[in-house]
């Protein structure tokens, strides 16, 4: 072993080109002869397309090209769907609509033109003629057996319905001494990342090369999806995700303007730049939750929860996304959350209706999960007239009882949920704040106090493995290509401690390379919590195979059998003799000599590996929140925040601060102020 970076708050080597300007983003990129694209999307949230006519639009200046679904139509392969169960009733999602439009801002036309002002200025010419059809706007009215069909092929609204139960729910209520019901609906959200989404396609024509730039946080997946979407060998496409703005999921996707552009690009010979603008982006790029949740929970009068019950409707969208069908399944299986409930029955219908696809925002499921079930807690001590914390602390999963299997199919590997909760009330000081509180009232101030406690499905892997490579060039450089690709966690920081750690180098020494399909031999991505977990298992293991064969390089060297040498502090010494010793840069600059090899050692320092973890991870904790309320006007003060967060063995506290920081932010976000909202006829209101 050697000097470790680990658990320590090293700079980010991130950080100098991004608050400096000289990052390099999407709409950064320009190349010689570059055209530009802009999308007429409907209006309308369901109706049939009647006609549409591009002829104007072709007659205005510096027009080159104009596509409709009918154009594309036998061109393109409909976009795929990733993650889905058997059974599910897939609809055919066209990269532009074709014969009908189904949600407000689903693409009609493409328009390509000299300048980007130019192609949005046409847009106008276009004449588009749909007649309206009735909309179906609320997910548990479109699962009615009378509602408008989206899709008339696949006879009904309800694309699966996803069961999970356990134990004796009917004699758990039968046992109960109260049960109680509650709806929750939890609203429709955009992710809106301060970067919104962006392509660029190159043909190169004589070569037969696709270059595609995207704003992505899986250049892989793209890269396979683009592939068969156009019918294209994927070893003729490159796929390279330059800076990223942001994703919190929004990204994890593969959208139809990467089939478009693309087409765009092949057409005309030239390369083709979309930008999404905000407004598009609210419209067309994915949401995320919308659940409506009816819960029934049998008790005991000391506490106890007996059983839980949930009947779920998930807005599914008028399509699927890449994991559109998977996010509902997160929410069952974490429906329990930390509680140890060996008695429930979970049955959630994913729902198709006339609006704009969710997928994965930030937690995918969980955080749905975790409202629900730290709801239920809060409504059974108000009922039982009990404190909250005494709710929680009585129906804990205890530390004794890891490794836990739950009813909804999981197996959590660790954890001790009373400790993070005390460590959450004695920080808040919660019985100080109970006592405080009462005097406030008394005076017409409304303070509260909230608790949460939760538990996470991360590293999400099995069966979705990462790569990580590592070249150790003949001056001892080390570069590190990765499978993920981040979009500012600060995998180029955590990977290059990881590096230091293992191999002993200088830290300024690793150059840690990501997101473009030509240099990155493999990878999944970023999404789920995995990419330290995994993507740094991934790396691990290929520097430890570097570190072997330093080893065996050293004993060559120093003529000593393997089994006596040993690496530590950047360099390799013989344990009898310490003083018989080569530097790392040594053995680097020997690996490249054929002469300094044993005969059965390739020439060479690099490695590559896979790992696919064969469980997920589960931390979890506890968060608490004091806030004031003005009972008059509505407006919430937030007065103290504390979180306290199991994460596993930290690589680098500012990355993990940095995180637990952003989350919190976009929950309070939720929980005080956003909510995507459409109206009756489908229209989006908050679309600005």
């Amino acid at each position: 072993m050697t000097c470790s970076l680990l658990g320590k708050p090293v700079r980010r080597k991130e950080d100098l080109r991004l608050i400096t300007g000289a990052g390099s983003y999407i709409d950064d990129i320009k190349l010689p002869g570059m055209l530009y694209a802009a999308f007429l999307r409907s209006p309308y949230a369901h109706g049939k397309i009647m006609k549409i006519d591009v002829t104007q639009a072709l007659r205005y200046h510096g027009v080159k090209l104009a596509l409709t679904g009918d154009d594309i139509f036998g061109l393109v392969k409909p976009l795929p769907v990733d993650s889905y169960p058997k059974r599910l009733k897939v609809p055919k999602h066209y990269p532009m609509a074709y014969q009908r439009v189904r949600y407000m801002g689903e693409p009609v036309a493409a328009i390509v033109a000299s300048d980007p002002y130019s192609a949005r200025d046409a847009l106008e010419l276009v004449e588009l003629d749909v007649e309206p059809l009735p909309v179906s706007i609320d997910p548990e009215k479109a699962a009615q057996t009378e509602a408008t069909l989206l899709h008339e092929d696949l006879g009904d609204n309800i694309g699966y319905t996803y069961r999970r139960e356990g134990g004796d729910v009917e004699g758990s209520f039968k046992q109960a001494d109260l049960v109680l019901s509650e709806t929750f609906r939890i609203q429709r959200l955009a992710p809106i990342a301060i970067e919104s989404r962006g392509v660029i396609a190159n043909y190169e024509g004589p070569s037969g090369f696709l270059t595609v730039w995207t704003s992505t946080q899986i250049p892989f997946i793209v890269r396979k999806h683009l592939a068969d979407a156009l019918g294209f060998p994927a070893n003729l496409i490159r796929v390279i995700a330059p800076e990223v703005g942001g994703g919190f999921g929004s990204k994890l996707n593969f959208y139809g303007e990467e089939v478009i552009v693309s087409l765009l690009a092949m057409k005309l010979r030239k390369p083709v730049k979309w930008i999404e603008d905000r407004r598009e982006n609210l419209l067309s790029t994915i949401h995320g939750r919308d659940q409506i949740h009816h819960v029934e929970v049998a008790v005991r009068k000391d506490g106890t929860i007996l059983a839980l019950k949930d009947k779920i409707y998930a807005d599914m969208g008028a399509y699927y996304q890449l994991s559109t069908p998977f996010v509902p399944t997160l929410t069952v299986r974490m429906l329990l959350g930390c509680y140890k409930i060996t008695n429930c029955y979970f049955d959630c219908s994913m729902v198709l209706t006339n609006k704009m696809a969710t997928d994965a925002y930030r937690g995918a499921g969980r955080p749905e999960a975790t409202y629900i079930i730290e709801r239920i807690v809060d409504i059974v001590a108000t009922e039982l007239k009990m404190d909250p914390a005494d709710v929680r602390f009585r129906n804990f999963i205890q530390p004794h009882e890891f490794p836990y299997k739950t009813p909804t199919g999981l197996e959590y590997d660790s954890g001790n949920y009373p400790e993070s909760l005390r460590k959450a009330l004695e920080i808040i000081q919660y019985d100080k704040f109970r006592r405080e509180q009462t005097e406030l009232r008394k005076g017409g101030r409304y303070a509260g106090i909230g608790i949460s406690s939760y538990v996470e499905i991360c590293g999400i892997g099995p069966t979705i493995y990462e790569s990580a490579s590592v070249r150790v060039d003949p001056s001892g450089k080390i570069t590190v290509l990765t499978g993920t690709s981040p979009h500012g966690q600060g995998h180029e920081t955590a990977f290059a401690q990881l590096c230091v750690t293992e191999l002993g180098v200088d830290y300024d020494d690793v150059v840690v390379l990501h997101g473009d399909t030509a240099i990155v031999p493999f990878g999944e991505g970023t999404f789920g919590s995995r990419s330290a977990v995994i993507g740094g298992t991934a790396l691990l293991l290929s520097l430890r195979k570097i570190r072997d064969k330093l080893v065996r390089i050293a004993a060559h060297e120093l003529k000593a059998n393997p089994e006596e040498v040993e690496y530590q502090e950047a360099r390799a010494f013989q344990k009898s003799n310490p003083e018989n010793t080569l530097t790392f840069a040594q053995l680097a600059e020997a690996a490249y000599d054929v002469s300094k090899l044993p005969k059965d050692l390739e020439p060479g320092l690099e490695a590559m590996s896979f790992f696919d973890p064969a469980n997920y991870t589960y931390p979890f904790g506890t968060h608490a929140a004091t806030v004031e309320v003005d009972v008059e006007t509505g407006f919430v003060k937030l007065l103290r925040y504390i979180s306290v967060d199991d994460c596993g063995r930290v690589i680098n506290p500012i990355l993990v601060e940095g995180q637990i920081h952003g989350g919190v932010a976009q929950g309070v976000a939720q929980a005080l102020l956003e909510e995507m909202v459409y109206n009756e006829e489908g229209q989006l209101l908050t679309s600005t």
